[in-house]
């Protein structure tokens, strides 16, 4: 079992039992207590769990409050200039994908006035924001990942191959030219996956902060993206790193 799946497993038992010795822990994923505590620090460090003496627990959120509600809030503006930039690329008659996130839920503000366009998404914010217009939405069936206000899909759930995508704007926790782009949650991960396997053309929408840095599951090499669009406050000498690799930098203004 690889650690991101030990982890998610450590989150699902956490789920069910409220909290769990460290010693339980490693009798049910039957490993050593070694492994238990560097997998438990990774948790710790991303927030999803905190230590008590001999164990962990779940960290509790607002549940009036989702983990995307709180982060739609962050460095708003900076999101709403980069989802202009982005919907500036699409065009009617498009089918695109709009990943699940904070900067692409702003894209589809920005679409609505279309006439002839299909949206396939898995963010319930990116529907619910849509259903009052006459865009054809798709919405790929899978978990309800109620954190995210996403769908994490699975393969044998939902038929990818039969989907065309012009152009998929993909959101990333963490960007760099050794290890492409990366995110936390693995089943997050899968979907980008399959969608940047049959996009056309693949948008990353990400902000400067999320450059030069790399998070727990690797989600594609650097050079199966297109574009990078991001805020104006990236360092030019990133940019060129990455348009040395082939993809270009569009940057707002």
């Amino acid at each position: 079992m690889y650690p991101i799946e030990r982890q998610q497993k450590m989150i699902e038992l956490l789920e069910d039992k409220g909290m769990m010795k460290l010693s339980a822990l490693s009798k049910v994923l039957q490993v050593s207590m070694e492994t238990v505590r560097r997998d438990v620090q990774t948790l710790v460090e991303q927030g999803a769990v905190t230590k008590f003496y001999g164990g962990i627990k779940l960290v509790k959120h607002d549940k009036a409050e989702s983990l995307l509600a709180t982060r739609l809030r962050e460095n708003l503006s900076e999101k709403e200039r980069i989802a202009q930039r982005c919907a500036s690329f699409i065009e009617e008659g498009d089918s695109i994908f709009l990943d699940s996130g904070t900067t692409t839920f702003h894209i589809a503000k920005y679409i609505k006035h279309y006439k002839q366009l299909t949206v396939i998404t898995n963010s319930l914010p990116i529907v619910l924001e849509l259903i009052n217009s006459e865009l054809n939405v798709i919405i790929i069936g899978g978990k309800l990942r109620q954190s995210e206000n996403s769908i994490t899909a699975y393969e044998f759930l939902f038929n990818f191959e039969r989907l065309n995508i012009s152009k998929a704007f993909i959101c990333t926790s963490g960007i760099s030219v050794e290890k492409g782009l990366s995110d936390f949650n693995v089943e997050e991960v899968q979907t980008r996956r399959q969608i940047i396997h049959l996009a056309k053309k693949v948008f990353v929408a990400a902000d400067h902060s999320k450059f030069e840095k790399d998070v727990t599951v690797q989600i594609c090499d650097i050079k199966e993206i297109d574009y990078i669009v991001t805020d104006h406050i990236l360092d030019a000498a990133y940019g060129k790193k990455y348009e040395k690799q082939g993809v270009q930098i569009i940057t707002t203004v």
